[in-house]
């Protein structure tokens, strides 16, 4: 967190420095009595800041897309920790349950100083596996309007988990191993306290297919609305077509308002968007 500078040198009062006259204890007093209500202010204000930041709400931003089209990369989160982890009211109450379709922000099995996010697709018990791309829990097909499969290779793995028949390079090891403990019947368990997660974009997704479950403990919380979206740069074909044609630099020349350079910085139409 940023926090304002505070000149250890303060100027000296006005007069003096334009009269050559000391300043008075009056207001060297007074001096004193302003400077101290700020810093006081100050401590609060990160105090405050901090309690959020710890237990209530923390900003995220979307470095793929995995999750797309739900969360684009650019997307700015605030993340709701009270909805998935014990918070004040949690030393009392028990966590609110995680339900099936919630997209969750959590730390990276593999790796838990990153965090992911993915949407929870299996609950403890559940028995799941993918036949053609497609979820089935307990033997029945999942109905998941927020899935896309955009069109890819054929991936054996991917789109029929679990497959067992050959060892797959982007598999985690330790997770092809216990992976194996957990298969009956052509169906993974998921065992008490863990939770199956996969990215909306099905075909382009790295997620508890490819490193394992996600442990109840490791959840950060949901996510809660969109508050800023950046603007990525798109090679479209239209773009590239623009670009080298030979009145690109003229348009570019032209398109120098402030207005335009604002509106292209930013979705701003995902600007307070609720995450579904």
């Amino acid at each position: 967190m940023t926090q304002p500078a505070i000149d250890s040198n303060p100027p000296s009062h006005p007069d003096a420095a334009l009269h050559g006259a000391p300043v008075s204890g009056h207001q060297h007093h007074h001096s004193k009595e302003g400077i101290l209500p700020a810093i006081q202010s100050l401590l609060a204000i990160m105090v405050t800041a901090i309690f959020i930041i710890t237990f209530i709400i923390q900003p995220f931003r979307i470095p793929s897309g995995s999750m797309e089209p739900t969360l684009l990369v650019g997307d700015f989160l605030l993340v709701n920790k009270q909805v998935t982890t014990p918070g004040a009211s949690g030393w009392i109450f028990p966590a609110p349950r995680i339900h099936r379709g919630e997209v969750v922000v959590f730390h990276f099995p593999v790796n838990p100083t990153m965090h992911l996010v993915k949407r929870v697709i299996g609950l403890p018990g559940d028995r799941i596996k993918l036949r053609d791309g497609r979820v089935y829990i307990d033997d029945q097909p999942l109905t998941e309007p927020y899935a896309v499969y955009r069109p890819s290779a054929p991936d054996g793995y991917r789109d029929n988990f679990p497959r067992l028949l050959s060892t797959e390079p982007d598999v985690d090891s330790r997770w092809w191993i216990k992976m194996h403990t957990l298969i009956h019947d052509g169906e993974l368990t998921i065992p008490p306290g863990s939770y199956f997660v996969l990215g909306d974009n099905r075909n382009d997704s790295e997620d508890s297919r490819y490193w394992g479950l996600v442990p109840r403990a490791a959840i950060v919380g949901e996510p809660l609305l969109i508050y800023f979206s950046l603007q990525q740069p798109e090679a479209s074909d239209d773009t590239i077509a623009v670009a080298r044609s030979s009145n690109a630099l003229a348009l570019h020349r032209h398109r120098s308002s402030a207005l335009d350079a604002l509106a292209d910085f930013a979705r701003w139409d995902r600007t307070l968007q609720i995450v579904k």
